[in-house]
């Protein structure tokens, strides 16, 4: 089974003012990350805005990406939602459509046991053929709810398609238990931009950036050096890609992405409410900014 490795870019997906989803910048946006080199597209997690739009609308997203990328690098969508039934649906759309794989996001906003977490998990990988790989994905800052090591060993011991874990919160620590998980056969790839060259040293298998999204060969760059081994070139680079995180807000604005892509030729348009699109002013001072870094 394919599984995600490299820079794994978390796009965002582009909507027009009346927060329709704006296809044809998807397509340039998929044309724009891979000519830059990124090793694998994630469409539709937390940078794609995934729980403001309807399921209908993922559909559509999700199809656009897979049609432009025409298996030139996985695609593996993101199908986590509030409705177990949904991410279901959405799971059987990914492999109809012909992505590589999914990920899935942890149950949300009300409160898990062990016990839903594992049931969420379990429907979702039995929605899919064996040979579909599904990623676990556990965002705790977000979601409200952690996922357990124990309860991924055991997903993944029962179901041969639950292949890895996207983990989204700076605990070292965690990260290297995740990568015990199933005899050590477990792939693990984070989402902190800020530290691809410490992760990649310490085995994991890549990382899934929202950045990237915007600005992927400075990821591509800090990647490849620690590919090489060249790991003092590797942390040079990541100074350069931390500063860039910085600016973007690390992720904490969609509208700070959009502008960004805005300046590199590709329209992203608006994100939806209730979040933020950038005031003239904010537009000025990334402006400003970047250029102070020698980016545009």
């Amino acid at each position: 089974m394919k599984k995600l490795y490299g820079v794994v870019t978390a796009m965002v997906t582009p909507f027009n003012e009346d927060e329709s989803v704006k296809t044809e910048a998807i397509r340039q946006h998929v044309d724009f990350l891979i000519e830059r080199g990124v090793n694998c597209l994630y469409p539709l997690g937390t940078t794609g805005e995934m729980m403001l739009m309807d399921v209908e609308e993922r559909k559509l997203a999700a199809k656009t990406v897979v049609d432009q990328c025409a298996g030139r690098i996985p695609v593996f969508i993101h199908v986590g939602a509030m409705k177990t039934k949904d991410a279901c649906e959405l799971a059987g759309h990914a492999r109809e459509i012909g992505a590589d794989g999914i990920g899935a996001v942890s149950p949300a906003f009300y409160g898990a046991t062990e016990v839903s977490i594992y049931d969420y998990y379990a429907a979702i990988a039995r929605s899919v053929p064996e040979d579909f790989p599904v990623y676990l994905y556990n965002i705790p800052q977000c979601s409200a709810n952690d996922l357990p090591v124990a309860v991924a060993d055991r997903l993944a011991g029962e179901f041969p398609n639950i292949v890895g874990i996207k983990y989204s919160f700076a605990d070292m620590c965690r990260t290297l238990e995740y990568q015990k998980v199933n005899d050590g056969e477990f792939s693990v790839l984070h989402g902190c931009d800020k530290l691809i060259n410490v992760l990649m040293a310490m085995g994991c298998d890549g990382v899934v950036s929202g950045v990237s999204s915007v600005y992927p060969e400075l990821f591509v760059d800090v990647y490849q050096a620690c590919m090489k081994g060249e790991w003092e070139e590797a942390r040079k680079k990541q100074r350069l890609a931390n500063e860039v995180v910085d600016i973007l807000k690390g992720g904490a604005s969609m509208g700070h992405f959009k502008e960004a892509l805005k300046l590199r030729g590709i329209d992203a348009g608006y994100v939806r409410a209730p979040l933020h699109n950038l005031t003239p002013d904010e537009l000025a001072v990334m402006k400003k900014e970047l250029a102070a870094v020698g980016l545009q």
